[in-house]
């Protein structure tokens, strides 16, 4: 369990979820005492990570107290685990401000339903964490700083639950609640080495902003393993027998390497991690072979397109003085697609053409991103066309999926010339959740990764 330089060794700070709310369950620790080893890990890293937006310090104790004298404390499945909520998401008693200034900073009157499902299972709320404004982008900074990757500080983490991606690579918290829209937890685990779900639509209830991006956005786990994103999912879902470990079943898997956007290529660190893996899980058992999904000449615009309505939609009713300039720019641009989206059938039209691949495969293998993360800079700062260009250049793989609706998730695999975490992405069917969940963790075995970053 790695601890940076001169920080004082903890018995739980870094530790898994499960091994947390096992202990916790058992009496061994109580929940008071996690807490306070990760708000002191919290003290010492997050000026150097910028992960967190506020800090819930005092109140996570008194409430870690509270779960401390639960008198089912026995069976709750996230007994006394921190964890962080991207700052999209209502938490009782904090205002949620997306990552803006145009936001009112007003305290919620109660929990986001995925929160409260979090607390019901014993989980403590112990900060939200830092996005990029409204959500919009794959880099995440803004007027509350800017979120760095805990691997390769001069990165980025990603974008948009950058802050909560960090915080979990950092071992500032076990696990943590996240949202996609267009890859906004799957492109923040890659670059930070961790393994993101991204339910399929209605498996987890959404309820993100005003409409879910149309539909396209789903909240979900963030964690070091997939035994963590399991537990998570099974609260977040309230499906607890989701929680009980599954062993992955042969399955016929595709692997490609090819970019859904013609002009934008994948870099040779994500192919070969894509065809490595597809090799392990070839060794297996698993069927593997070579298919690239019919990804259709008008996924670019279409994508284009929901990205900017959904965030139009969002703007309404903000003061746009007080938005950064991309961020004003890429709602204006969206006005013009709103009815068209609102109306439109691309998104039927994409899922009925997946359909035949996706009889004939269960899971599609690909890399995760097309490059390593942008370096950590004030993106926010610059224009909306270089935001764009840098965004679409490094993750081109991870939109189709919002399209459709269906569970993607993003897994840990080697790593980049530099020793930063490489990453692949599994996508499957509506349902298939578990699934590829099962292929994760089979994943995690034949290779496995470092779960925190060595920060000191």
């Amino acid at each position: 369990m790695p601890h940076a330089q001169g920080a004082p060794v903890t018995s739980w700070a870094g530790r898994t979820a499960a091994e947390i709310a096992a202990a916790v369950r058992e009496r061994r620790i109580t929940p008071r005492e996690v807490v306070a080893e990760h708000l002191a890990r919290i003290e010492l890293l997050d000026a150097r990570v910028g992960a967190f937006r506020t800090v819930r310090a005092q109140a996570a104790l008194a409430e870690a107290d509270e779960v401390g004298a639960r008198g089912d404390l026995p069976e709750l499945p996230l007994a006394g685990v921190p964890v962080a909520v991207k700052d999209n998401l209502a938490v009782r008693g904090e205002s949620t401000r997306v990552g803006s200034a145009a936001t009112p900073d007003t305290p919620a009157g109660q929990d986001h339903v995925t929160v409260a499902r979090l607390r019901a299972a014993g989980a403590v709320v112990v900060g939200l964490t830092n996005v990029p404004e409204l959500c919009v982008f794959g880099t995440s900074e803004g007027v509350y700083g800017i979120v760095r990757n805990p691997w390769d500080t001069t990165r980025t983490a990603g974008g948009s639950s950058g802050g909560s991606a960090a915080a979990v690579a950092a071992g500032m918290v076990p696990v943590a609640l996240g949202n996609d829209g267009m890859g906004s937890l799957r492109i923040p685990a890659a670059n930070c080495g961790l393994i993101a779900l991204k339910p399929g639509r209605g498996v987890v209830p959404a309820g993100i902003g005003d409409g879910d991006w149309f539909g396209m956005s789903e909240n979900g786990p963030l964690a070091t393993t997939a035994e963590d994103a399991r537990l998570m999912f099974s609260v977040l879902a309230d499906a607890p027998d989701a929680a009980r470990p599954s062993g992955a079943e042969p399955r016929r898997i595709a692997v490609s390497v090819r970019s859904p956007l013609p002009g934008v290529t994948v870099s040779r660190p994500y192919t070969s991690a894509a065809r490595e893996a597809a090799k392990l899980l070839a060794g297996a058992g698993h069927r593997v072979r070579r298919a690239d999904p019919p990804y259709p000449l008008w996924l670019g615009t279409a994508s284009l397109a929901h990205w900017t309505a959904g965030t139009s939609v969002d703007a309404r009713g903000l003061d746009p003085r007080d938005l950064a300039r991309r961020t004003r720019v890429h709602a204006a641009v969206g006005r013009r697609f709103v009815r068209s989206v609102r109306e439109g059938d691309r998104r039927d039209r994409l899922r009925r053409r997946m359909e035949p691949f996706f009889a004939e495969h269960d899971v599609l293998l690909t890399p995760a991103l097309a490059r390593r993360g942008p370096a950590a800079a004030p993106w926010h700062e610059r224009g909306w066309l270089r935001n764009l260009l840098a965004n679409t250049a490094y993750s081109p793989l991870t939109p189709p999926w919002n399209l459709t609706g269906w569970p993607a998730m993003s897994v840990p695999f080697g790593t980049l010339p530099g020793g930063a975490p490489c990453a692949v992405q599994l996508v499957g069917r509506p349902g298939s959740e578990l699934e590829l969940l099962a292929l994760a963790g089979q994943l995690a075995e034949l290779r496995p990764w470092q779960r925190t970053a060595p920060l000191g």
